[in-house]
This record gives C-alpha cells, structure tokens and sequence, in this order.
C-alpha cells in the first residue's frame, strides 16, 4: 500500500467517524423536535450546518450520492432558516423524510465499514425532499441558480468586520489531524451561534481542499464579533476537537492594532487580492512565531485497535510484575528491600491499570439514543403511543462491553413496544395513560453495571407463558413444579415467543434466547420480574470490564480454577453432612437458611482423577447466577488474586469450552494456568 493509499485510508476513518457523530447528534435534534412538535431557531440552524458539512466531506471525498441528498436536506432547511415560519406547512412530513435521509448516511457509512462498498440511490428521497422545498416555497421546486446559492453559507467578508468589539484569534490544529479545512469551517459553525459577525483567513475553507495545506502551514485566523462575551466563544473553540492551541491577538499599541481597523479596511479594499493573501499569509505566519502560550485540547480520537493493544500490553504487565511478586525462589526470604520495591510497583501498575480502562469506558448515553429511535419508528408503525425515559445515561462501561449490548437492547425494547404496551384505545380502557412508558436505567454499584428495561404494559400471564411452553415441549418437570420467576425465564428459551402473529419485529421464535446468550457472553446476567396487567421489568447485570477481573483462586487436585469475586455469595466448610440431600438422579443440593441450593462438584464435572471426595474435608462456595443460585465444591481456597482474562487457543474451539463452564483462562504468578469459571454456564452442565 502507497503513503497515499494509507493517507486516504487514515481520511476515510476520519469521514466516517465524525459523520457518525453528526448523524447521533442529527437524530438527537429530530427526535427532540418532534416530540415537542417544533422546531427550534437553533435546531434549524444545527440541521442545517450538519447537512452542509456532510455535503462537503462527502464531495471531498468523492462520494456523490451522500453529497446530493445532504445537498437536497440542506436546501430544504436553508429556506426554513430564512423562514421558520413555514415549517407548519411541512411538519408533518419533513421528520419522516430527514430520517430517511439519515438511516441512508447510516446505510453508507456501514458499508465502507465493511469494505464492500457500493454507492446505494438516494434519488427518491432527493425527489421528495425537492418537492417539500417546492411546498414549503410555494412554487416550483428550486432552479439551479438558486441551488447554487445554496452551495455554501456564504460569510462577510474581513472588510465588513471592524470597530469596537471585534475580536481576532489564531488557530492551530493538532498535527496530522486530517482534512484541516473541514475542520476550521466546523469550527465556524460552532462559532455561528454566539458572534453578530464572523469571518476567517483564509474565508469559506470548505471550499477548496488545496486550503487544507495552507491552515496546516500558517494556521487559522478567526475573526468575530461576539453577540455576549467573548468567553463564549472562548469556550466553544476549548470544547471543540483537534485544537492544539489558540491565541487571541492583542492589541500591542493603538497604531500597531492586529485588529482590523476602519482605515485598515479601507487599505484592504484598494489592495490587489494577491497582496491581501500574502499580507494575510504573512500576518498568520508572524503569529505562529509569536504564539507564547494557547489552550491545549484535552480530547483526541483514538483507534480502539491501539487501546485494545495497550489493555493487552498492560494484562501482560499485571501478570509479569505477579510473577515476580510470588516467584518460587524467594519464598522463605527475608528481603525488606525486595519487598519495599515490589510494593511500590504493585501501586504503579494498579494505577496504569486505572487510566487504561478509564480510557476505554464509555458512557451509555448513546447506546440509549439508539434505543429512542426505535421506540419512536415502532410507535408510528404499530399505531401506538410510547416514550422511552432514560436514566444514569453518564453510566460507563467498557467499549467492547457497550457495542455488545447494543442488539439485546434493541431486541429488548422492540419487545416492549411490540408485545407488551397496549393500543390507545386499550390503555384508555385499562384506566392507563394513553402514552405507553418505557424505561431505560442504568447504574454503577461498583464492580458492576445494572440496567433495567421496564415498561407499563400487559405484563406476563405465567399460566399462558406454561401453557405455550407445554405445546412447544419446553417444561422439563411437573407444571406445578414451577414457581413464577421459573415460568418468566421460559421465555429466554430457544423456540419460546409469546406473539402469536409473525410481524416485522417478533414471533418468529428467535430473540429473547439470542438476548440471554449475548448478555452472558460478556460475563452478564438476566433476570425478569412482571405482574400481569401492571408491567415486566428486566434487569441485567453486566460486569464493567472483560480484560481483567479480581477472582478467587481455587484447587481441585492439581488444577487451579478462578471465580469471578463478584459472583461469589459465602465460602464455607460443611459441619454436618445432613445438610447434603441425595436427589434420585444423583444430583445433589444443599439446605442453607432453609432453602436448597444445587451443588457443583469440579472434580466430576471435568473428569478430574485427584482431588477431595468427602464434602466435610473440602469447601463450599455459594456462588449467585441471576436470581438463582448454586454451591461448587472444591479443595480449598487459594486466596484472592487480580487475573487477566486471556482467550482459548483456536484450536481448543472444536469443545465448545464456552458452554461448558469456561469463561478463558489465565496466567498465574508462578507461570501455572488457571481456567477461569462461567458461573452462568456451569449451572447447565
């Protein structure tokens, strides 16, 4: 691959992340608007610069049909911008069609993800959208001369910005950040808001990606007048990505003003444009050389393949300075020194440890914009009324963790709307608020993450939910053997759907099976409480990383095995072996505090030829899975120790070590392994 190759490569990853974001922030803005059934001043304003800086990095990089329709969306709400009051003309539709436009982009963008990219027809939302211009105007859709005025937001010039008030800064961006001209007309959008006035050197730099080679040369001049303070704009430029630092320019002496002056303006305006360009390239150049002191950016964009490489670097780190710490040939040693030195490194690499998964927490907010979407798609399609309300969205969690939760939640949701929020019309009857209410909850208890999906629909008939899972041949004991959070879970089975109708969202069987095998293959749980005619709640309990956890290290005969801590309930050594009852299928259980719980022996589950048999000589662990819970028997405990999670080898697939209670292994203190137990698949074996 060419250095261009792999310069193209580097701005394709910069288009699709930062559209992505623009698309999140589009549909935030739609969604908000629709449910307060306006539009915004301001919303208009922030559609339309979105649309238009999608425009011109798709024309730049060459993608036609995402330029056109963001083209077709900006023209539309160019004419609201200059009068907002025809948007009651079109409000009804322009949501719908916007949307579109933006499930389109999504559409798009996924698919240069994927590497097989074909560019996708956007000409009958183009159409439609011409024809919504048309109405909204009155006449007949837009003819190309006043397209073309469209093309860009035009700015004053530097002549119409003068007098008292007027505030100048110079700009850098952070090296190699990428596509630098964009960025500055980004950074003018931004600004837009908060100035009565505002111009740059060099002016309009979207239109011309030659320019990026210039603001990388001699920076970025912003010239403004603030509409309040000029902190405000201060801000905005801090807050903005890719700053590296910024400099307002002082007036050092009234005849040497760096602000443009009247008579400056003047000067300007008899001046050929090639000596104002020099003049402008000299002024920024001097300014670069000047730059004494600016505000550094606190945020940068990062490929997550580099953290999930540094996360691994780090795993290897924890587990060398583990290997020194307990290395065979010091025990029995007195070495105070040793000891001193390993301490503070244990501190050091606690904290490393700290920053690189803090770096790779990620708030939830996002993933519980999606979910509004969807709530709001269903609703129109089924002819029902919901709203989705949102809690602890600053909730974080690991990256790898938030993309895997993304379809449950989805599925989750869709089968709210879909099975349980009743019609309009139903609800009234009930006695219920015509507007079905949807929950979305999350919150940290530590090591932990728990997140709840209720709503306020029908709820669950447990004898309805029996009676299906009968007819599918689902009941694996008595029917009256069942208790009611047993009967709940039968829907997490495979085959199991409770619509009796295959729709466009549910009753084909598939799903909620799908949702309980994605949420335990990131170390989490689901549980589900409902009461028939009031609502169902799931809870689901997530750990907040996967790289590396604290666990409890035990043996059965000479293998070592580690439990997560946060599964485990009690350990406890057995005192009278009445506590043990012997089922009649050779399973076993045990009576704590009244109440029976399975047992789990390692040493028969996984063929082990050493190890304890006598439950009195071994120890119990009780170990919690969802809302039930089992005890394992074991050897003895080894103590607590900090291990990272590291994968089977590929070759080990073939056994299907994930369903058997295997979650991986590790890589202990004294180069032994140690597999790592599953607490939710070990229940099945």
């Amino acid at each position: 691959m060419s250095t261009d190759d792999f310069g193209m490569e580097s701005m394709l990853e910069i288009f699709i992340h930062e559209t992505e974001e623009m698309l999140e922030h589009l549909d935030n803005i739609l969604l908000e608007s629709e449910r307060a059934k306006s539009i915004t001043e301001e919303n208009i304003n922030s559609i339309f610069r979105i649309t238009h800086t999608i425009k011109g990095s798709a024309a730049m990089m060459s993608f036609n049909n995402i330029s056109s329709l963001a083209h077709s969306v900006e023209d539309v709400f160019y004419i609201l911008r200059e009068n907002p009051s025809k948007l009651s003309v079109v409000f009804n539709s322009i949501f719908d069609l916007v949307f579109q436009a933006s499930d389109f982009f999504k559409k798009e963008l996924e698919s240069l993800q994927k590497g097989d990219y074909t560019e996708g027809d956007p000409s009958d939302i183009i159409n439609k959208l011409t024809h919504q211009a048309a109405i909204i105007k009155g006449e007949q859709p837009l003819d190309e001369e006043v397209s073309a005025d469209l093309s860009g937001s035009a700015l004053p010039s530097e002549s119409e910005l003068s007098g008292e008030g007027v505030v100048k800064m110079h700009v850098v961006f952070d090296n190699d950040c990428g596509m630098e001209n964009i960025r500055a007309f980004m950074l003018l959008n931004q600004l837009q808001p908060y100035c009565d006035a505002l111009t740059s050197i060099p002016a309009n730099p979207e239109a011309d990606s030659s320019l990026a080679a210039e603001i990388i040369k001699n920076g970025f001049i912003i010239i403004c007048k603030p509409a309040n303070s000029p902190d405000d704009v201060f801000k905005t430029i801090e807050s903005s990505l890719n700053i590296k630092s910024y400099e307002v320019l002082q007036d050092e002496a009234p005849a040497e003003s760096n602000t443009v002056s009247s008579g400056e303006t003047a000067e300007a305006a008899d001046s050929s444009p090639k000596d104002s360009e020099a003049a402008a390239a000299a002024q920024a150049k001097s300014d670069i050389q000047n730059l004494s002191k600016g505000v550094k950016q606190s945020l940068i964009s990062v490929n997550q393949t580099k953290l999930d490489h540094l996360m691994d670097l780090v795993g290897e780190i924890v587990t060398a300075e583990s290997m020194v710490a307990r290395n065979p040939d010091l025990k029995g040693l007195r070495l105070d020194n040793f000891t001193k030195s390993i301490r503070e490194l244990r501190k050091l690499t606690d904290e490393l440890q700290d920053i690189v998964m803090s770096i790779r927490m990620v708030p939830l907010q996002g993933t519980f914009y999606k979910m509004d979407r969807i709530v709001r798609d269903m609703s129109k399609k089924l002819g029902k009324k919901a709203e989705l309300i949102t809690e602890g969205g600053d909730t974080e969690v690991d990256k790898t963790i938030n993309d895997a939760i993304v379809d449950p939640f989805m599925h989750m949701i869709r089968n709210s709307i879909d099975h349980a929020i009743e019609s309009p019309e139903e609800r009234i009857a009930l006695g219920k608020p015509e507007v079905g209410k949807v929950t979305l909850a999350a919150k940290n208890t530590g090591g932990e993450i728990f997140i709840t999906i209720s709503d306020d629909g029908c709820g669950l008939d447990p004898e309805k939910l029996l009676n299906k899972a009968k007819n599918n041949g689902l009941l694996t004991k008595p029917e009256s053997a069942y208790t009611e959070k047993e009967i709940f879970n039968l829907i997490l089975l495979p085959g199991f759907s409770t619509n009796t109708n295959v729709t466009e969202y549910s009753g084909r069987g598939v799903g909620m099976d799908v949702v309980r095998k994605n949420i335990e293959q990131v170390g989490g749980t689901i549980s589900i409480s409902s009461e028939k005619g009031k609502g169902t709640t799931f809870t689901i309990k997530i750990p907040l990383t996967l790289a590396i956890v604290d666990g409890m290290n035990i043996t059965v005969g000479n293998t070592i095995f580690t439990l997560p801590i946060t599964a485990i309930r009690q350990s406890f050594k057995i005192t009278d072996e009445s506590q043990i009852i012997h089922n009649t299928d050779g399973t076993e259980m045990i009576v704590l505090r009244g109440e029976c719980f399975p047992v789990v022996r390692l040493r028969e589950l996984y063929s082990i030829e050493s190890g304890i048999e006598d439950v009195m000589n071994g120890i119990m662990i009780q170990v919690d899975c969802g809302d039930a819970g089992y005890c394992i028997f074991a050897d003895e405990l080894l103590g607590e120790y900090q291990v990272v999670v590291k994968p089977f080898p590929i070759f080990l697939n073939k056994y299907d070590l994930k369903n058997q209670g295997l979650s991986g292994c590790s890589v202990l203190g004294d180069g032994s392994i140690s597999l790592i137990l599953d607490v939710n698949t070990l229940k099945n074996e």
